[in-house]
């Protein structure tokens, strides 16, 4: 059986295009961005057609965009280089209790450096509710965070409303929108949010590459100093082949995201009907609100997923069981726990997360197998 990917979440594979975009700048354009010579002007026109290329897209303006190396480094920048510059200002965070890692595990460090955070609980369906984020500010609240969608279950957050909320206060918003650009349209950055982060090997780029938005305007203090770079933001000599890369692959991306959305909507839909007519006592999480459309969340019932995802993978099909940054995590889902799952739902939850090779016949032979996988471990677990 040649192999399945539905882990597209995780990471996606390097679009073909992409990587003809990037070859130069290996070998023939080599140079350091920020040097004066022939190869390092090469460079820096590269690094800053990128830099043009990613704002366009976002509806901003190419010197509110800082490239990092990932949206982890984004998201950071974003938490802490705030939380630097307003530090006369306040010290309180909200946030949702179903943040990324890169989130939630940067809060719990800003709390041992004296801020105060706010864990906002989500509904079933694992949303923010904006009266919680409006009932949650205070006189030093410096900044709201919520995802735009999640990894896990795909949910898509009220990021309008909540950022109308932010801005009705004067409260610096961010959003960490890996899961969301490139796969759904999203409005100009600069009507939605102060900050923004984004990463490449999401959407068929390289990895070691991501950026963040950044408001015009918007108090922020760096966090790598040194030299120059990124507009004094993030000190470093540019990855230039990976930046280029990231800026070719969002373009693909945006470009061709509407009718991509239509094709996935649809072969996510037919698994999950499929599993639903085959499989008893099974979950869709987070079915019933406005999902990415790549992106369902299944819970098997008297299974561990760790079984399930073994099997899978000695049959060539590759899923996950939610995030790739909590891999080795024996801990049931945190963000399934927070929508109500219990501990046993939570730990028979496999996540698959399609893309561009992903096709019907993919979708029915995942199925099938499934179907027959969940059967065996039930009946093994029944006699144990």
């Amino acid at each position: 059986m040649p192999m399945i990917y539905l882990d597209h979440n995780a990471t996606t594979p390097l679009d073909p295009r992409v990587l003809k975009t990037m070859l130069p700048f290996f070998k023939k354009s080599f140079g350091n961005p920020s040097s004066y010579h022939r190869h390092g002007r090469e460079a820096r026109e590269a690094l800053e057609k990128a830099r043009h290329t990613v704002a366009h897209l976002l509806g901003a303006m190419p010197r509110e965009i800082v490239f990092t190396s990932s949206a982890t480094e984004a998201n950071n920048l974003a938490l802490r280089g705030v939380v630097r510059a307003l530090r006369n200002k306040g010290r309180h965070i909200i946030t949702s209790s179903i943040e990324h890692h890169a989130v939630l595990k940067t809060c719990r460090a800003l709390e041992q450096d004296g801020c105060q955070i706010t864990f906002l609980p989500v509904d079933g369906c694992g949303r923010v509710d904006p009266n919680t984020v409006s009932r949650a500010i205070r006189r030093d609240t410096i900044l709201i965070t919520i995802m735009y969608a999640h990894n896990e279950t795909g949910v898509i957050q009220p990021i309008s409303d909540i950022s109308r909320i932010a801005r009705s206060h004067n409260i610096i918003f961010h959003t960490d929108a890996v899961q969301a650009f490139g796969k759904i349209p999203i409005p100009p950055a600069r009507e939605l949010c102060d900050l923004m982060s984004l990463s490449s090997h999401k959407i068929y780029g390289p990895k070691g590459a991501g950026a963040l938005y950044i408001k015009r305007g918007t108090p922020i203090s760096p966090l790598l100093t040194g030299g120059h770079h990124e507009h004094g933001l993030r000190a470093g000599t540019e990855n230039v082949p990976a930046i280029v890369g990231f800026a070719a692959a969002a373009e693909h991306a945006v470009k061709d995201c509407g009718k991509e959305a239509v094709r996935l909507a649809a072969l996510r839909n037919r698994l999950e009907a499929l599993l639903i007519d085959s499989v008893p006592d099974i979950s869709i999480n987070g079915k019933g609100v406005e999902r990415i459309p790549n992106t369902t969340n299944v819970s098997f019932l008297s299974v561990e997923s760790e079984s399930v995802l073994l099997h899978l993978d000695l049959l060539g099909i590759c899923a996950s069981a939610g995030s790739a940054c909590t891999t080795g995590d024996p801990e049931p889902s945190h963000v399934l726990l927070a929508m109500g799952c219990t501990p046993q739902q939570a730990q028979g939850a496999v996540r698959f997360s399609l893309g561009k090779s992903t096709t019907a016949r993919d979708i029915d032979t995942v199925a099938a197998v499934l179907t027959d996988i969940v059967k065996k471990l039930r009946s093994i677990s029944s006699v144990a």
